[in-house]
């Protein structure tokens, strides 16, 4: 049985998304990182390779779509669990996301409930990506 304690980053400008996966998440035993950009997160997706990711598409700077791409081309994230999040639900985004390999798109705003269930939903699998 793995023991170990999943870890889940967020990447959204949005500091009120942030905070509604921070108040989302504080029951859960999982390790939560959040970053307000995608160079923000850089750093630690360096070396680190969570169980969940959950990138917002627009962002200044750098969109999570270009950004998923970036990562794709990773050793380390090429099968990292990715779910794309938006204010905007555009089918050429869909598109896109899917073309990544992204697990699922979902649109804000999201409801805590929402969020802790796509968490658990993820998390709690065996399987590999």
């Amino acid at each position: 049985m793995n023991t170990e304690i999943p870890t889940v980053v967020v990447v959204d400008d949005n500091a009120t998304v942030r905070a509604l996966f921070q108040r989302s998440t504080e029951n859960l035993a999982i390790e939560l990182h959040t970053f307000g950009s995608a160079d923000d997160a850089d750093e630690f997706l360096a070396d680190q390779k969570p169980k969940l990711l959950f990138l917002d598409i627009i962002m200044p700077e750098k969109d999570g779509l270009t950004y998923l791409q970036e990562l794709r081309r990773q050793p380390l994230h090429r099968d990292t669990p990715v779910i794309m999040i938006t204010s905007k639900d555009y089918a050429q985004d869909r598109t896109v996301a899917n073309e990544l390999g992204a697990l699922e798109f979902i649109t804000k705003p999201m409801p805590m409930r929402a969020i802790t269930d796509i968490i658990l939903k993820y998390i709690n699998k065996d399987n590999h990506y």
